[in-house]
């Protein structure tokens, strides 16, 4: 598998983030949907990376700079055929990665409550991550879950 920095300009990854923005919407009212568009996909303090496999698009995910210590994980998706297969472990420790190089203290992210989610709420706890009250301009919401982890040089993911 190979993560690279992506210009978010190719049909696959209009297509997967479409589906990531269709399904978010579908499951959330529309004041509760945080995804990102590809505008604002492509704002300067988002880092877009997407995961590749023989050429096949196997999942993406962002880091946003809040502040010089702060980032948030953000439009992290798996195609639905190619879940379960690591794709979004690997991001997610790519992300870590870099939020540590960039020198955050902290690494926060919204993501829905349902049952639908509690796939994503495991990958995220298996990293360290740990509920948390909403951070950044998020509100209280009941169709939000928002989790955080402090970042250290030593700390394994």
């Amino acid at each position: 598998m190979h993560i690279q920095i992506d210009d978010l300009r190719g049909p696959k990854i209009h297509a997967l983030l479409d589906e990531h923005l269709r399904n978010m919407r579908a499951l959330s009212p529309p004041e509760s949907v945080h995804a990102l568009d590809l505008d604002a996909l492509r704002q300067p303090d988002i880092t877009f990376w997407t995961a590749w496999s023989d050429g096949e698009l196997v999942g993406c995910g962002a880091l946003k700079e809040l502040s010089p210590t702060h980032g948030e994980v953000k439009s992290m998706r798996t195609p639905e055929g190619r879940r379960r297969k690591g794709a979004g472990r690997a991001i997610l420790a790519h992300i870590i990665e870099e939020a540590r190089r960039r020198g955050y203290v902290r690494l926060s992210l919204e993501t829905g409550p349902i049952a639908t989610f509690q796939p994503a709420h495991k990958l995220y706890a298996s990293f360290g991550f740990a509920y948390c009250p909403p951070f950044g301009d998020y509100v209280e919401d009941p169709h939000s879950a928002y989790m955080t982890r402090l970042l250290t040089t030593t700390q394994e993911t």
